[in-house]
């Protein structure tokens, strides 16, 4: 009867449709991400006798160690092998982690895998995220009762994890920027707000209402005023260094021990206080000091950082003494990125695939070769002129489409 609607044509209304391409698409999108995140860890081999990785992939066991136990983390192949039944957080990528399972963290269970293990990884750091919490606000993700659609961004200096809203400063187009540092870590590391004027994603300038100079700069730099009609002092003062300063007072004080006789005498000595400013400006090659000496401030909010900033760090031996005594080393690395452990993880990954076709072209003579490719294009060609026909029109493609036979579920 026309436009009599039966019970397949209510239920057609009622799922979503999803079209061929939107599947393939979603599962390349899919296949991507897992490539990225987990294609830099052996899901076969446990990564114990590796050491402390210097950034895998790694997982809670909920089941193993709840909460109000001590915290710990498995790497990818434990979570298959000996966790694959058991609640699991996903804790995304560590730096310089040893896997834990089987060790006395673990009361009943021993490890598939590695089971020689020692009681306890030392080197390991554990925060809330190995029991399923995240945040300031300490809160499970996905959180249940937040009904406030908000992203994650993890912190590249504690790597903990938050929501974009709880980080004092609202977060750029994901796009632009690669990584951020928290409230929390920023106060910490403070050297870190004086590169944040110059390299931060989100400009943080002395100008900006509401804000406090930094107290570690310009509070530090004292503008003397001219004594005598000689600015060049007070300019000195601004302009050296620290380990510098030493040095001009020697010079000032050769400078008055022996009373000027002449016009000329007193020019010299000016030029060799000029040239002994030159060579201190020469030999002091700290970034972070010449970054000091400039007006810039802090704030208790996240920073946002582009990709390649790391590299904008001083190396020098006090600034490296700093980042050590900072535990913050890794800073300097730049292979210690998250995009450089996605990015040597889809490499990795691509290398592993293996072409079906080409494995077996490789086990057939010459002829053999050019049949299977001639029948392969044909079969190729046929089979897209087929779904062009639906693409065009629209049409969802299911199993009665393509005539597949019971049992094989191309989609629901």
């Amino acid at each position: 009867m026309a436009g009599a609607e039966g019970p397949a044509g209510r239920q057609s209304e009622l799922e979503p449709v999803v079209s061929l391409v939107d599947v393939l698409e979603e599962d390349e999108e899919l296949e991507n991400e897992a490539c990225a995140v987990l294609g830099g860890s052996d899901s076969e081999k446990c990564s114990y006798s590796q050491g402390s990785v210097k950034r895998q992939a790694l997982y809670a066991c909920s089941t193993c160690t709840p909460e109000g136990e001590e915290p710990a983390g498995i790497c990818l192949a434990c979570s298959y092998e000996c966790h694959g039944s058991h609640k699991l957080f996903e804790l995304y990528t560590k730096r310089n982690f040893r896997c834990d399972c089987g060790n006395s963290k673990f009361k009943n269970l021993e490890c598939k895998l590695f089971p020689d293990k020692a009681k306890i990884n030392s080197g390991n750091k554990y925060n809330d995220n190995f029991f399923g919490l995240y945040c300031i606000c300490k809160r499970p993700y996905p959180d249940p009762d937040d009904e406030i659609p908000d992203e994650m961004i993890q912190c590249v200096v504690c790597e903990d994890w938050f929501h974009g809203r709880h980080l004092g400063a609202t977060p750029p187009e994901s796009g632009d920027f690669q990584e951020m540092v928290c409230q929390a870590c920023m106060k910490r590391c403070s050297f870190l707000w004086a590169y944040a004027a110059q390299l931060a994603v989100t400009k943080v300038s002395a100008e900006d209402d509401g804000l406090v100079l930094n107290v570690d700069g310009i509070g530090d730099q004292e503008v003397l005023k001219p004594e005598n009609g000689d600015h060049q002092d007070s300019t000195l003062k601004e302009d050296v260094p620290e380990h510098g300063k030493d040095a001009v007072k020697e010079v000032k004080a050769e400078q008055t021990s022996e009373p000027c006789t002449s016009s000329s005498s007193e020019s010299d000595l000016q030029t060799a206080f000029k040239n002994q400013h030159l060579n201190m400006e020469s030999q002091s090659s700290c970034k972070l000091q010449e970054l000091n000496a400039k007006q810039f401030i802090k704030k208790d909010t996240a920073t946002y950082w582009p990709v390649n900033w790391r590299s904008k760090l001083c190396t020098c031996k006090d600034c490296m003494k700093m980042y050590g005594e900072l535990d913050v080393l890794f800073l300097t690395d730049e292979h210690d990125t998250v995009l450089a452990y996605e990015n040597k993880g889809k490499v990795d990954q691509a290398a592993d695939r293996r072409d079906p076709l080409m494995d077996t072209l490789n086990s057939m003579d010459r002829v053999q070769q050019v049949e299977l490719i001639c029948e392969y294009n044909d079969l190729k060609t046929e089979l897209k002129d087929y779904l062009k026909r639906f693409a065009d029109e629209g049409t969802v493609i299911c199993a009665h489409t393509l005539k597949i036979q019971p049992g094989l579920k191309v989609c629901n």
